[in-house]
């Protein structure tokens, strides 16, 4: 399991071997958080085959998603750069599995790993390059292409799986609201490119929801590679 989170699998076989007794994995639901807030950060999760979005609050009452992890990172950043305190809300946005680890082991073995170090650099700047591209997109782009934008990464990141995302929530994470969501999940229905069944949102056509999604998308791709 922890070769296919691509963090772990990036290390040299000797220290990967020393991570795995410090490994544990658990199973993430649809809803879950993670990290909160202000709040400090007891864990770092490796995703397997789960997805977790990344949260930014804006006021008491409103949050907007800045951020997705999955198979390619980590949750947890901060800590590479030596902060044990989230700045974002972390909750699951497609269940599954993760391996996680005590901060504590993390900051010893981080300190040591030059792999693990430069790998989370480069994930820390590609980290802020996506939040970068999404506020360019919440500002400039129609709410359509923000949502065939935001169910292509999800699914660049969660695998085969259906993708059990009700329109309710996504309302809340991309702060707009539900009305807009079910306009938006009915075009792009109309089009063939999704097929949306009581919260089980699949694709029925990538390209197509690339064309829909437009630099929605692209330029998130490429700052996540």
């Amino acid at each position: 399991m922890p070769e296919r989170n691509s963090v772990l699998a990036a290390l040299p076989y000797p220290e990967y071997r020393r991570l795995v007794p410090a490994l544990e994995p658990v199973v993430l639901e649809f809803g879950d958080v993670l990290h909160e807030v202000g709040a400090p950060i007891r864990y770092v999760y490796f995703p397997v085959d789960c997805v977790v979005g990344l949260l930014t609050e804006f006021d008491s009452q409103r949050t907007v998603a800045t951020g997705l992890v999955g198979h390619e990172g980590m949750v947890g950043i901060p800590l590479a750069l030596d902060d044990g305190v989230s700045s974002v809300r972390a909750v699951v946005q497609v269940a599954g599995t993760a391996l996680r680890m005590l901060a504590a082991r993390f900051t010893n073995e981080f300190q040591r790993s030059l792999q693990l170090q430069r790998y989370l650099y480069r994930y820390a700047q590609a980290e802020l390059n996506l939040a970068r591209q999404i506020a360019a997109c919440v500002a400039s782009h129609l709410f359509e292409q923000r949502l065939a934008g935001w169910l292509l990464m999800v699914d660049d990141r969660s695998g085969p799986q259906k993708m059990f995302l009700t329109h309710e929530h996504l309302a809340s994470v991309l702060n707009v609201r539900r009305v807009s969501v079910t306009l938006a999940c009915g075009v792009l229905s109309a089009r063939g490119f999704i097929r949306c069944n009581r919260g089980n949102v699949s694709i029925l056509d990538r390209k197509g929801l690339e064309r829909a999604a437009g630099h929605c998308y692209r330029p998130i791709k490429i700052c996540t590679m």
